[in-house]
């Protein structure tokens, strides 16, 4: 059984193993299953060509996944989230503070710790994980999107009141982008193997402006 088919809780944790393929790997894109085939092997959703911000103010998910910096979000999803969601007592410039004492206190207090960090907004109606971009960079890389999701997985571990969860694919992104090693964004296929490699079993919202060669409803394919 290949890594990638395993159940979440059997698939090997080892940054260097995992992360350092992300990148080479290329996943295929395939039809919707035959529901006849169902293996209940964990996997990943992909909504293609839906709007996440719509869905989070219909109340579809519980738990959003984004991304936040300690410098400036005005141009993020977040502050849309915030934005939008009633109720809310965070504002962008709010949320960019303490992302901003956070880093500080983590600088001098647990150094050893490896970024990315993930930060919690409980905005009543829904709780948004934040990753918090790494210090010195004005970009995510790779290995940050799998280090960061292994980390949300464990959140939501167990935890059915954090459920159903959703997240941005972070492409095409303007205040926290990412970028391989080549300083390229990577492809979609690199970005949702990094995410499910780390135990992430949710709804990923590719950008609306993508458009896929075939529907490809869920990863990985059977």
């Amino acid at each position: 059984m290949s890594d990638l088919l395993r159940p979440s809780d059997e698939r090997p944790r080892s940054d260097a193993a995992s992360a350092g393929n992300l990148a080479r790997d290329h996943v295929e894109v395939a039809l919707a299953d035959d529901p006849r085939g169902f293996t209940g092997v964990p996997r990943v959703r992909l909504l293609w060509g839906q709007h996440l911000l719509d869905d989070i103010v219909a109340g579809r998910y519980r738990t959003v996944v984004c991304a936040i910096n300690d410098v400036d979000n005005s141009q993020g999803l977040i502050g849309q989230i915030i934005g939008l969601v009633p109720g809310s007592q965070w504002t962008v410039a709010s949320a960019t503070s303490y992302a901003r004492v956070f880093r500080d206190a983590v600088s001098l207090h647990a150094k050893e710790d490896r970024e990315p960090f993930v930060l919690k907004f409980d905005l009543d109606r829904v709780l948004v994980l934040a990753l918090l971009r790494p210090a010195g960079r004005a970009y995510f890389e790779l290995a940050d999107i799998y280090r960061g999701f292994r980390t949300i997985s464990s959140m939501v571990d167990g935890r059915r009141d954090r459920l159903p969860i959703a997240s941005v694919s972070f492409l095409g992104a303007k205040a926290n982008r990412v970028l391989d090693e080549h300083g390229v964004e990577p492809s979609l296929d690199a970005m949702v193997k990094a995410m499910h490699t780390a135990g992430f079993e949710g709804d990923l919202y590719p950008p609306p402006t993508m458009r896929a060669g075939a529907v490809r409803p869920v990863y990985p394919p059977a």
